[in-house]
Parts: C-alpha cells; structure tokens; sequence
C-alpha cells in the first residue's frame, strides 16, 4: 500500500527549468535535463505523496483521467523503486505516456483528492511521474515492439496520424490486423508534430515511438490527401474497415473586424506549422516574428503556444488577449468545485519567458500602414455575457480605445470543426452542426464500415481524450471485424468530461 503519511513528509514540487535565456536561444524543452538517478531520486519523492485513497478520482473518466490510468499503483510502484513495473502498469492502459506527460494539463491532477486543500499542499505531481516513468522505461530498453503472433487477415486504413490515429492503429495492430495510416502531410504525427512547438516536446519523442510502431508492423503513408491521391474506391477496395482520425483543424476566424484581411493578420496555425517545419529543417518560415511586435488573440493553449513561439523567433514583444476577466490564482469552490476542472490562471512555461497578458479586452480594429499591412491593433475593455438566449456575447465597457503596435497579429481563437474535405464527400458522410463526424454506439459513421475518433469525433479536445477514443474505436473495429475483442475501450462515443477544457 501507499505512504499514509507521504504526503505530510513531502511538499509538492514542480521539475525545474532552464533559465529564460538558455532556453529563448534554442529550441528544445524548456525542463532542466537531470541525470536519470537524480530524476529518479526527485519523483519517487513526488510518487510517495499519493495517499491510494479508497476512491481514486485522478483516474475517474468523468473528472479524472479519460483512459483510467492506474495512477495510486504506478505512483506506489516508483515510490518503491520497482520502475519496470511502473512502466507495466503506466503501458498497459495509455500507448504513449511520453505525450500525455508532457502536453496533457493534467485534469487526473485536478481531480487529486489531495488538491481539495491548499493547505495539504497540493495535488500529487502526476503528469512529472508519468513521463518520467516513460522515459525510464524507453532508457532501460523496457520499451519494446509488441507484433501480434498470429494475424487475422483483415486490412484496416487510418486516416490521420495524430494522436487518436496513432493509439487506435498500434492497437489494432497488436490485435493482428494489417494497419495502413495515412497521412497528408509530409511528415506523421499530426498537431503533435506541426501543432505543438519542439520546446514542448521534442519531435525526437515521437519518432522513436513510431519506429516502434514501424517494427510492430504498422505501415505508414506520408505525402497522400486520401479522397484525392487515393480514391474512396480505392480505400474501400483496399481495406475491411476504415478509421477516420482526422482532427478538427478547421480554424475560428472573424472576418468581421476592420483590417482583418491586411497583411500580417493570419490565423494561429499559418504561424505554427511553417514555425515547426523551419526547426525539422525545412527552410526558414514564411511567417517570422522575428523584429515584430506581436499580439496573439486568444487566451488558451494554441495562444500560448504562439507566444512561445514568436519570442523565440526574436519578437520585439509579444502580447497576448484574452476577452474574458483573469481567473484567480486558487480554486473558487462556487466557480468549479472539486474534482471537477479548475477555473483558475494557467501560466505556461512561456508566459514567464517575456511578453505579457491583458485580460477583459479584444480588438475593435487591425489598423493597417500605406501599404496594407498591419501597424496597430486598437482594443476595447469588454464584458463576455449571454443574452437572453444563452448566445454569448462580447460587451464593450470603456469608452475610449487602447492601441497597441502590432506587426504580427495571430488569431488563436481555436477550432470550428473537421475540415472540408473530398474524403467525406466520397463516403457521404455529413458533419454535425458542431462540425464534428457522428457515430453510433460503436463509434461507427452513416457509411457502413467507417469509424471515427478523435478531435474528428469530439470537437478540438485534449491528447489524453484523443488517445482514450483512439483505443476505443480500436476496440470497436476488432469487434466489427472478428465478431468479438478483448482490447480494452476506456470510453464511449457519449462520454463527456465533467470538467470544461
């Protein structure tokens, strides 16, 4: 059993980082890297404040973890010291810990019964404890190729190679089916490797997983717009099931501000990706801010990632918007009471770096030069309210405007939907009013034979959920395919967080 008193011996502590110019001079992960004994040394500390309470919200799918991770035994296990049964039990119910422990927020912490009181000083370091259990594991060579003994004949496509395409294409493999992913893009891994900037995770950390996917048997198609390059014929001639793990990189714009067509104006992921393809080698980007003063719009992860992103670029300053009030610093029990998702401040690693925030304002206007291209934006003090049909609405308060210069303006006001594409024309299947693909309760599309998972499914959501819906539709395909499947499905097509993130 688990430390009773480990947690009253220990303070919670946060892994540290880099200086703020150590890391603005390159791009790598912005942790400190520690020998792995010291590492060791550190998180079995952290693991020991786990209380293994009776009721383990951490790994509840409705507040806590979506793929029920066993976190009170993992976290007993490293405070033992027994790191190979850490990583057992950590891979037994998440393909890749890696992602989740570096770019999950962690709802499992939020849902921690020590995060209930500050005073019990605050939620076990789980994310910190599940990487480094990973990495562990990948040094210590425990992370092997896991090829099913025997297949079963059938041919199964993977449209997409984020996240969800990942996680359903290793378990279906593993099940003994032919795994084909395709990706359109040049290189695999979706937002995880054009969307997220290498200071969060290097994409070193990915590739070494899909070389274990490649030994495994999972084949992978790079450079191929399936509906295009591959025709639906084709891929239904071709394959017994297909999964459909797209995303939902249809980007939200509003054409309705003055100047938003000016040069300069682009929405978050024109900056990110050719960002991203710059550090892989591919030339400098198109979109630098490097010189410029920017400002990103939008106060969530996309934003931040943005921010972090132009200050390494070498921005001359970097501010970023939020239209709704600063949260507080601590939880407020009448706002989001435990264990649901916390309505307060989030500082990323790159908020400290340089730059700063304002918050209950948006832009009234992009006020552009001569020639067209963005100087300024002007902002207003606003209040985010809901009309009397619950429709929100952005509200000015002050009555004159402020102006910031802005030679960069990066619209990170997240995602609408999957994008248009001949793929779902071909299938004839329709989108939802959310602009997400709908299933039944087998996570299987109006086309027979067709599943989705994935932000393609849900909505623009995070890399734990996208992974659970992944192994679950695994599960769902080898049912549909063999008539029965013992692969694990940690949740259903209707399941929806407690927690709003």
């Amino acid at each position: 059993m688990a430390d009773p008193k480990g947690f009253l011996k220990f303070s919670r502590a946060e892994a540290p980082k880099r200086s703020y110019d150590e890391r603005l001079g390159d791009w790598r992960e912005v942790y400190a890297a520690l020998s792995t004994s010291d590492r060791k040394a550190e998180v079995s500390t952290q693991a020991a404040r786990c209380m293994d309470c009776g009721i383990p919200f951490c790994h509840s799918g409705s507040a806590g973890c979506p793929l029920g991770n066993l976190i009170p035994e993992w976290n007993d296990q490293v405070r033992r010291g027994h790191w190979d049964q850490a990583s057992e039990r950590l891979h037994a119910t998440n393909n890749f810990p890696e992602f989740t422990g570096k770019l999950c927020p962690a709802p499992c912490e939020a849902a921690c019964v020590l995060a209930i009181s500050p005073d019990a000083g605050g939620a076990v370091t789980i994310k910190r404890v599940e990487e480094t259990i990973a990495e562990v594991g990948w040094e210590h060579d425990q992370v092997q190729p896991q090829p099913a003994e025997v297949g079963t004949g059938h041919r199964v496509a993977v449209v997409g190679s984020g996240p969800a395409g990942l996680a359903a294409a290793q378990q279906l493999t593993r099940a003994g089916h032919e795994v084909t992913v395709y990706e359109r893009d040049d290189r695999l891994g979706g937002l995880l490797r054009y969307g997220i900037p290498e200071f969060k995770m290097e994409k070193s950390v990915l590739d070494r997983r899909l070389g274990q996917m490649r030994a495994e048997g999972t084949r992978f198609v790079t450079g191929c717009e399936v509906g295009a390059d591959v025709t639906v014929p084709q891929l239904r001639a071709d394959h017994d099931a297909v999964v459909l793990a797209v995303g939902a990189l249809r980007g939200r714009d509003d054409r309705a501000v003055p100047g938003r067509d000016l040069d300069g104006v682009h929405l978050a992921m024109e900056h990110l990706v050719p960002a991203n393809k710059e550090v892989e080698g591919d030339g400098p980007t198109p979109i630098s801010a490097r010189g410029k003063h920017v400002v990103v719009i939008g106060g969530g992860d996309t934003g931040a990632d943005c921010y972090g992103t132009a200050t390494r670029q070498g921005a001359l300053s970097v501010t970023q918007l939020d239209q709704y009030p600063q949260p507080p610093t601590r939880r407020d029990d009448d706002l989001s009471p435990w264990p649901t998702w916390p309505y307060v401040l989030r500082t990323y690693p790159a908020h400290e770096e340089a730059g700063e925030r304002k918050f209950a304002v948006a832009v009234e206007e992009f006020v552009g030069d001569d020639e067209g291209h963005v100087r300024a934006v002007r902002l207003r003090e606003v209040r985010v309210e809901r009309d009397a049909d619950g429709k929100r609405q952005v509200v000015p308060v002050s009555d004159a405007p402020q102006e910031l210069p802005c030679d960069l303006a990066l619209l990170a006001i997240g995602f609408e939907g999957v994008e248009h594409m001949p793929l779902l024309d071909g299938l004839g299947i329709e989108l939802s009013g959310r602009g997400t693909i709908g299933c039944g309760s087998d996570w299987e599309t109006s086309a027979p034979g067709v599943f989705v998972c994935g932000d393609a499914h849900r909505g623009a959501s995070l890399v734990v959920w996208a992974i659970a819906e992944g192994r679950s539709v695994a599960n769902a395909v080898d049912a549909h395919l063999t008539g029965a499947s013992d692969l694990p499905s940690p949740v259903h097509p209707t399941a929806l967080p407690l927690a709003v993130v």
